[in-house]
């Protein structure tokens, strides 16, 4: 595996480019999985769904995205992606803000007890 591979009990996600002004990845999350509900201070996301399928909370209301589908998720906007299906969900996710490191991820609920 690449070493910018990062493994989460959810899935992975592989960094694809970074600098100072953006952070572009791609996110896998497994079959049944989903990440924390959580928020960031510092950046804004856009997703677009790649493979599979998955149901998004933003801000407490759920929306459904497909391969194609894109969400934007503003700073301090409380989010999830949730892989309802039983193939993997692969979406690129563009980071914009002013610090795009892991410790800016504030979990407001998670089922991997990181809370």
């Amino acid at each position: 595996m690449d070493d910018k591979n990062t493994l989460r009990p959810w899935g992975n996600f592989l960094i694809l480019a970074e600098n100072t002004s953006y952070k572009v990845k791609r996110i896998t999350i497994y079959p049944g999985k989903r990440i924390s509900y959580q928020f960031h201070n510092k950046r804004s996301e856009i997703w677009t769904v790649v493979s599979g399928k998955g149901l998004v909370t933003l801000n407490d209301i759920e929306k459904n995205l497909n391969y194609g589908d894109s969400i934007e998720i503003p700073a301090k906007s409380k989010h999830r992606i949730h892989n309802k299906s039983k193939e993997n969900l692969v979406f690129i996710e563009v980071q914009t803000g002013k610090y795009f490191g892991e410790d800016d991820i504030v979990r407001l609920d998670d089922d991997y007890k990181r809370v």
